[in-house]
């Protein structure tokens, strides 16, 4: 481009400068247009001409400068937001709504925006909102049509309606260790799906005795998550060697502890009739889990999906929760939580007491004889391999 032309399109923005500052859109759009056909990749002058074709009411010539300004800067954030109020007030709420999601996925940190842009992201947010319910409303009238009781426990459809209406989000299986695939992705398991369960539940008035004399034993209690020193330090900074998260083994990695022998004779006879997950050297693991007043285990992956860890609450003080996935039960003494651990799932006790639960791992309920079997033995040599 020569010197001359240089000034000419220099001279172009002064012009459509001017003429915005005195409300002449008309000027503003035709000097604006002619610096484009200088200057066709100016970001700024298609985004001026965008907002000069709004001030006429020109539909279709902003329309395809917010294009422009689009194909050359896709996270232009003002640009996007006046090409959703476009298509709002057009009617295409759907088209709109992409837009404004947009807007609040390409927003940087708000602190780093002039006030202006703080206020469109917010707007935008506002209109999301509006949207969300708009739909939420409308797929809610079909399905209570087709007999869904909004009122009633929705099951594995209500499940699905919170998903697809953003209340809760999908927290698949992750485990740190060992995947095996096509396992149903289900958080908690419920009671009546185990009918050896009374087995332990009718004896959790035997196994809190034992536990009582082991409360008044200060030393007891190791820390869940202790420093190896042939390994490097894993995740829960605040809580490793820590007794607030505490546990006492009665079998560990498939090996009953000589202590436990002593102190629970009769926790560990109910434990003989329960089917545990067995692979050796690996499991099965049962625990006294104690969590002291005011801690919170961070939210965190189990090592294997093939098996389901069990809670017996023994000890549970108002304010203690569990949350797997997108699901948040209270433990309730004597009655067991069963749940998969390679879903992320978190621990808390709010209280001002001690909660203590017992912890036993099974296995998946979809695993058949051979597939049990066959994890086991591989289990086993991972095992025998980390020993060797």
């Amino acid at each position: 481009m020569t010197r001359a032309a240089f000034a000419n399109t220099d001279q172009l923005d002064r012009i459509a400068g001017e003429a915005f500052e005195r409300g002449d859109f008309a000027s503003a759009r035709a000097a604006l247009e002619q610096l484009l056909t200088a200057r066709p990749t100016d970001v700024g002058a298609a985004f001026g001409l965008a907002i000069a074709c709004r001030a006429l009411g020109d539909g279709e010539p902003k329309m395809a400068a917010l294009d422009r300004v689009l194909s050359l800067d896709p996270r232009h954030l003002l640009a996007l937001l006046m090409k959703g109020d476009h298509l709002d007030q057009a009617g295409d709420g759907r088209a709109a709504q992409a837009f404004y999601q947009a807007v609040l996925a390409r927003a940087p940190a708000s602190g780093s925006l002039p006030p202006a842009v703080r206020d469109a992201i917010r707007r935008a947010a506002a209109q999301v909102e509006r949207y969300k319910r708009e739909f939420e409303t409308h797929l809610m009238a079909s399905v209570v049509q087709a007999g869904f009781d909004p009122a009633a426990p929705g099951g594995r459809f209500g499940q699905a309606l919170d998903l697809i209406f953003g209340r809760k989000r999908i927290y698949p299986q992750a485990p740190s260790s060992f995947y095996f695939p096509e396992l149903p992705q289900r958080q908690f398991f419920e009671r009546s799906e185990f009918s050896w369960l009374p087995i332990l539940e009718t004896r959790t008035g035997v196994i809190r005795e034992e536990l009582k004399a082991l409360m008044r034993d200060t030393v007891a209690f190791r820390p869940y998550l202790e420093t190896l020193g042939n390994r490097p330090p894993g995740e829960f900074d605040t809580l490793r060697d820590n007794p607030d998260w505490g546990a006492y083994y009665l079998i560990r990695a498939g090996t009953v502890e000589a202590d436990a022998v002593a102190r629970f004779p009769a926790t560990l006879a109910v434990l003989d009739e329960l089917p545990l997950c067995r692979a050796p050297g690996r499991t099965p693991s049962v625990l006294f889990s104690r969590l002291e007043p005011h801690t919170r285990i961070p939210p965190h992956h189990g090592q294997v999906n093939a098996r389901l860890i069990c809670h017996l609450p023994l000890i549970v003080p108002a304010g203690c929760g569990l949350r797997v996935g997108n699901e948040t039960r209270s433990w309730v003494e004597g009655e067991t939580l069963i749940f998969d651990d390679s879903i992320e799932h978190e621990a808390w006790n709010d209280s001002d007491q001690t909660r203590v639960v017992l912890l036993l791992d099974i296995w998946r309920p979809e695993l058949t004889e051979e597939e049990r079997r066959l994890i086991a033995a591989l289990l086993g040599a991972v095992a025998d391999y980390d020993e060797s």
